[in-house]
Formats: C-alpha cells, sequence, structure tokens
C-alpha cells in the first residue's frame, strides 16, 4: 500500500489558458490531459499540478478537495480508511483513469485517492 504522486489541485475555467505557462514554468509537457464528461470536466497534470477545468457550476462539487493521491491499491487503502475510521465523502466508482474515491482526514482536508488501471497506465 503505496501513495506513488500526490498532485495539488488547482480549478481553473480553460486549460487552454493555463497548460502553455506551466509548460514553461515546469519545462516539461503536459503529462496527462482527458475528459470527464459524466462530471462535464476536463483534467491536466503538469509536474505535481493536476487542472480541473469546468463552469463554476461544474467543479462547485470538487473544490473542497485539496490533493490527488495516486495510490497502488485503492482497495486496500479504503480497507486501512475503514479500520481508522476515516470518513469516506464520495465511495469508490469507476473514472477515466481507473477508480477513485474521496475521503475526509481527521484533520478535516479533503483528499481524493484514485488508482489508476494498467490500461491507463500504458497508454
Amino acid at each position: 500500500m503505496k501513495v506513488l504522486k500526490t498532485f495539488t489541485r488547482i480549478y481553473v475555467s480553460d486549460l487552454d489558458t493555463v497548460l502553455p505557462f506551466c509548460e514553461e514554468l515546469y519545462g516539461v509537457k503536459t503529462e496527462l490531459r482527458f475528459t470527464y464528461p459524466e462530471m462535464s470536466l476536463e483534467l491536466a497534470s503538469v509536474g505535481d499540478l493536476l487542472f480541473i477545468a469546468g463552469s463554476p457550476e461544474a467543479l462547485k462539487p470538487f473544490e473542497g478537495t485539496k490533493a490527488t493521491f495516486v495510490v497502488d491499491s485503492l482497495d486496500e487503502f479504503l480497507t486501512h480508511l475503514n479500520k481508522i475510521g476515516v470518513k469516506v465523502i464520495r465511495e469508490p466508482k469507476q473514472v477515466p483513469t481507473g477508480k477513485n474515491m474521496t475521503v475526509q482526514h481527521p484533520d478535516g482536508t479533503i483528499i481524493e485517492y484514485v488508482e489508476h488501471t494498467q490500461a491507463y497506465i500504458e497508454s
């Protein structure tokens, strides 16, 4: 059970405006970019930043989430977090990159946990 990567989430209205600046700032290209039609969102990452773009209405349910932890086993984390009494806000579900859940840590911080599927990793 490991956290493989931590993304700081940044909520924006348009990815095409922010990505060129961040690519130059970090000196790397956008690593992932995909649409999440079910939620009317588009996501992209540059370095350790995860940009989530959408209308104010589409972003509203997610704005309280401060970070995304990419983990090796969502099921193992769910079992562990349940044992220690962490509040699950959004139960595990399928998403475009694999599966995710959202939890509230004991200090009140809201974190998304996501496990990428092998097919996504290899793409």
